[in-house]
């Protein structure tokens, strides 16, 4: 068996060699992911201990994914984090557009900070953006409408709120997105996983929620959701209960990566091969290169999320 400090160094090497690649040519819409932390990033506030202060390629900016398609220039956002600015210089960058924004639509999971309030980077005292289509389901749209300053980047027209409902894909030419309800801390909004449909391929976005078993109260089970598509980016906010000094953490709302691998366990190399964890907390150890938990995630045949990494849903 390999040691974990070689599995480390091939995964470095390997993780290196991926980024640099030039991405292909011959794929026509292309996934690529932007970020990979939970909402408050890595460093956060308040942890000065953190190594990413003096390490900037420990940073991990918010979990958002976005989808490009090089023939129509059509691009798509999934989350409109705190981090806004650097992921769409960073999109514009892979796939340049004549005008910035350039946003097909941006897809919205929930009201937790992470998630929706980057936009206020497309208001007047910003970007003064014009027209931007946000998606989001029933709740999620009402709550951007009815409270400040969401509000005000609807009456200035810097966002036109498009409501999704469960189940019903929202279609274009080259995409399908579809929002589903899972279980998750709904202090203000639902929450939505997101189900991508591309020309070729489909991915799976799921960055919060409470638990897999909760998710089979309501009738799903989550290997029938990885099953039916090509990649899956599920949430992965803790590695294990400890990992917050002083805490039980056996109650936190969120499936440590631990139980999802013992759960996940029985599945097949192909299967396990389709889940890259994403939506790490600053205290996720498998957001350090050469962590011994991050090593187990490879060694158990999964993978974690990185940013610019690709995926392409139609060649």
């Amino acid at each position: 068996m390999k040691t974990i400090a070689t599995l480390a160094a091939a995964l470095l090497v390997s993780s290196a060699a991926i980024a640099q690649e030039a991405p292909p040519q011959s794929c026509q819409v292309e996934l690529i992911v932007l970020g990979v932390g939970q909402d408050g990033g890595a460093p956060q506030l308040g942890r000065n201990d953190d190594p990413a202060w003096a390490d900037p390629s420990l940073q991990l900016r918010a979990t958002s994914l976005a989808v490009a398609d090089r023939a129509s220039g059509e691009r798509w956002l999934f989350e409109a984090t705190p981090d806004l600015r650097h992921q769409l210089h960073h999109l514009d960058t892979a796939f340049p557009v004549e005008e910035s924004p350039g946003l097909t639509g941006v897809f919205l999971s929930h009201a937790h900070i992470g998630h929706y309030t980057g936009l206020m980077f497309f208001g007047h005292e910003s970007m003064g953006a014009q027209g931007v289509p946000v998606w989001a389901l029933p709740s999620m749209e009402a709550f951007l409408f009815s409270n400040g300053p969401w509000d005000q980047l609807v009456r200035y027209e810097n966002i036109s709120l498009q409501n999704m409902k469960p189940g019903e894909p929202a279609v274009f030419d080259s995409l399908s997105v579809t929002a589903f309800e899972v279980p998750h801390r709904q202090e203000y909004t639902e929450v939505a996983g997101f189900r991508i449909e591309g020309p070729d391929r489909s991915a799976l976005f799921l960055p919060d929620i409470d638990s897999w078993e909760e998710f089979d109260e309501l009738g799903t089970r989550i290997e029938d959701l990885i099953a039916s598509v090509d990649v899956a980016y599920l949430d992965a906010t803790f590695f294990a209960n400890g990992e917050i000094p002083g805490r039980d953490m056996s109650g936190f709302p969120h499936p440590m990566i631990t139980h999802s691998m013992d759960r996940f366990a029985d599945l097949s190399e192909e299967e396990k091969a389709k889940v890259h964890f994403i939506h790490f907390n600053h205290t996720n150890q498998v957001r350090i290169p050469d962590s011994p938990e991050r090593a187990a995630v490879i060694e158990a045949g999964f993978n974690l999320a990185y940013t610019d990494e690709r995926f392409c849903l139609g060649d």
